[in-house]
């Protein structure tokens, strides 16, 4: 078994992204429900904003755990999920924001753009749902050829600004109701996965030259 995890078929690759996409679906898929049947509680819309807003920052979490979790494995393989979690953070952000848009300014830009600008909490997460558009935008093969690897790489780094952004939200939100428990363990996960690649990226390869330099005589 681990033999095969650490060298799967590419049909078992396939049929780990059709169970992994599926599962995605899940959220949506009970949100349809519970609205058709009347399930939303008694602020539907606040019910609406807070699931997408979560499942948002769930994904953006997986996304950015595949490296360090293929680091870790040595199942390569697992960076062919990445774009499709990637993807559906970006998804459920949309959600997210149309939830804004949609119920709370009924589709009235000019208010929503000054609702943005009154709000510290919503500023920055429009921010980061900016920032998510360009980084879906060049999720492509196309588009990592178009703009370069190293390119690709840096813009791409952006996620964790994002990520950080979606923290902040998340605690000016909060904090009317002192409750932040949620968004220190979003920040601790986000924390400590921005730590191993900084080992990895950083320091590892410092120490690394360190080591093959030859001794002073």
């Amino acid at each position: 078994m681990k033999k095969s995890m650490l060298n799967p078929t590419p049909r078992q690759v396939t049929s780990v992204k059709a169970a992994i996409f599926l599962a995605a679906l899940l959220p949506f898929a009970r949100l349809v429900l519970f609205a058709f049947t009347d399930r939303l509680g008694a602020n539907p819309i606040e019910f609406i904003t807070r699931n997408t807003g979560d499942w948002t920052f769930y994904f953006l979490c997986l996304t950015l755990a595949v490296t360090p979790l293929r680091r870790l494995s040595k199942w390569h393989w697992l960076i062919k999920l990445r774009r499709m979690l990637g993807l559906f953070a970006f998804f459920y952000a949309v959600l997210h924001f149309t939830t804004f848009l949609w119920f709370d300014h009924f589709f009235d830009v000019d208010e929503m753009l000054r609702d943005v600008a009154k709000r510290p909490f919503i500023t920055v997460g429009f921010a980061a749902f900016l920032l998510l558009i360009p980084l879906a935008v060049t999720s492509t093969n196309a588009m990592v050829r178009r703009l370069g690897g190293k390119r690709w790489q840096w813009l791409h780094r952006a996620v964790y600004l994002i990520a950080s952004l979606g923290i902040l939200h998340f605690w000016w939100m909060k904090a009317g109701k002192h409750d932040f428990a949620q968004p220190i363990l979003y920040g601790s996960i986000v924390g400590l996965l921005l730590l191993m690649r900084v080992y990895w990226n950083v320091v590892q390869p410092r120490m690394q030259k360190r080591r093959s330099e030859p001794a002073p005589g």
